[in-house]
């Protein structure tokens, strides 16, 4: 799949070739991303019948904040079209469809891992763990290519572990070509934290909630941001060129300008101020 170190085109979703996974398989609960309660393995009420979203353009504006920023890293349409074979859910057995949902979040967790890996290939700071990472890289791929049977049968959490142990050296690498004192904000409880000009370059912001806080004009060049929340934290002019392991539903969640400086691997929202 990955030839080209970089490439995330097969890791991010396409709904056209899915068959609503992701409004099947994944729960959510009333809250201020999601308007009413789903069971896991029930279909959304605004799932059509062709697999579309009923309220696809309406979603922020009726309640469903959380559907917007959501990204599969390209698994739905894997477990669609590869692992069942185009075989949809609607017309299968109940264990059929069950089967699909379960094997739909083991993928999307192997998907999240390539993702990770094949941005990792690309950073020149860790090239001197190339090797190891393109053997991780080819695994979690085999892994992924594997029957919907051993697929929810795999301990995807062990594989995450060893996979999370290179992308941390990843991230000694790559941060160490920041000078200066870098801060390490692993696994912080910033929740609405002030940081407005705050200098984070190289900083280790693994893992660290920072929902709705102000990160005006901060400076995050060179961060890790592996697993960081950053619902409706504010990037109004923040500089986050270079920044890596930054995912698009990270950046969907956060609020930006035209100021708002991001790396190549990810898009501006359509629902952040616009370039002029």
């Amino acid at each position: 799949m990955h030839d080209h170190p970089g490439d995330l085109t097969d890791l991010r979703g396409d709904c056209a070739n899915c068959f609503g996974l992701c409004c099947v398989a994944l729960p959510f609960t009333a809250s201020a991303d999601f308007a009413f309660d789903k069971d896991a393995g029930k279909p959304c009420p605004n799932l059509r019948g062709d697999h579309r979203c009923g309220i696809h353009a309406e979603l922020r504006q009726k309640g469903f904040t959380g559907c917007t920023v959501y990204d599969c890293f390209g698994a739905g349409q894997r477990v669609s079209q590869v692992t069942f074979a185009g075989q949809d859910w609607r017309t299968a057995s109940r264990e059929h469809a069950r089967l699909m949902a379960e094997v739909f979040s083991v993928v999307r967790q192997l998907h999240e891992m390539l993702r990770y890996l094949t941005e990792a290939l690309a950073l020149p700071a860790a090239r001197p763990i190339h090797a190891d990472l393109r053997g991780a890289l080819d695994d979690t791929e085999r892994l992924a290519r594997q029957t919907a049977r051993e697929l929810a049968a795999l301990d995807v959490g062990a594989h995450r572990q060893q996979v999370d142990v290179l992308l941390l050296k990843t991230s000694e690498l790559v941060r160490a070509g920041t000078r200066g004192r870098k801060k390490d904000r692993r696994g912080a409880d910033l929740m609405g934290a002030r940081l407005e000009g705050a200098d984070l370059r190289g900083a280790n912001l693994r893992g660290a909630c920072l929902i709705a806080a102000d990160l005006t004009g901060a400076d995050l060049r060179g961060a890790d941001m592996i697993g960081v929340d950053l619902r409706d934290a504010d990037l109004t002019d923040a500089d986050l060129t270079g920044a890596f392991f930054l995912t698009q539903p990270q950046v969907n969640a956060a609020r930006g300008s035209a100021g708002t400086q991001l790396p190549r691997s990810v898009s501006r929202p359509a629902h952040w101020t616009p370039l002029h």
